[in-house]
Parts: structure tokens; C-alpha cells; sequence
């Protein structure tokens, strides 16, 4: 419908593959990228990346024991933070 906002991106399933973050979404479309494009990913032990969960019903990923969250509407579309970037909770 004209107007209407598409729905975001939704994860039904999430696992790691070769140091990429892959994700098997609602409307059937299987996305990944590399687990380097978020710096707390980046560098993170295999063991410590393989425990992903998805939270929100989907919508994100959570990484409790890095402290990572990424919103998967933002991985889908490819906003990955810019290198160098840093983040800060003003």
C-alpha cells in the first residue's frame, strides 16, 4: 500500500560461519557479513562471537558477553559503523 512503511528486517535464526555473522531472515532471504565490520566483533575470540542470540523477536543481536548489540534492519541494509568511528553514551 502507498504510504505504508515496510516492516524491518526480522531474524528467525542467527549462527557464525567463518568469522561471519549469518542470518536466516522471516522473509526467507538467508544475509551475512563479516563479524570485522563492528570493532567489538572484530577481534573477539571464535568462542566468545558463536554465542549469539537474537532478542527483540528478531529484530536484534546480542552478544552479552562482549556487550554488543546490532539492530538486523541496520546489518541487512549494510550500516556498519564507519572505521575509526567511536561510539560514546553522552
Amino acid at each position: 500500500m502507498a504510504g505504508e512503511a515496510a516492516s524491518p528486517a526480522r531474524a528467525l535464526r542467527c549462527w557464525i560461519e567463518s568469522r561471519r555473522v549469518c542470518l536466516e531472515l522471516a522473509d526467507q532471504r538467508l544475509v551475512s557479513f563479516p563479524a570485522s565490520k563492528y570493532p567489538l566483533l572484530s577481534n573477539a575470540p571464535q568462542a566468545a562471537l558463536e554465542k549469539v542470540q537474537l532478542r527483540l523477536d528478531g529484530l536484534a543481536l546480542r552478544w552479552e558477553e562482549l556487550d554488543e548489540d546490532i539492530w538486523v534492519e541496520d546489518a541487512v541494509r549494510g550500516f556498519f559503523p564507519k572505521p575509526g568511528a567511536i561510539l560514546s553514551a553522552s
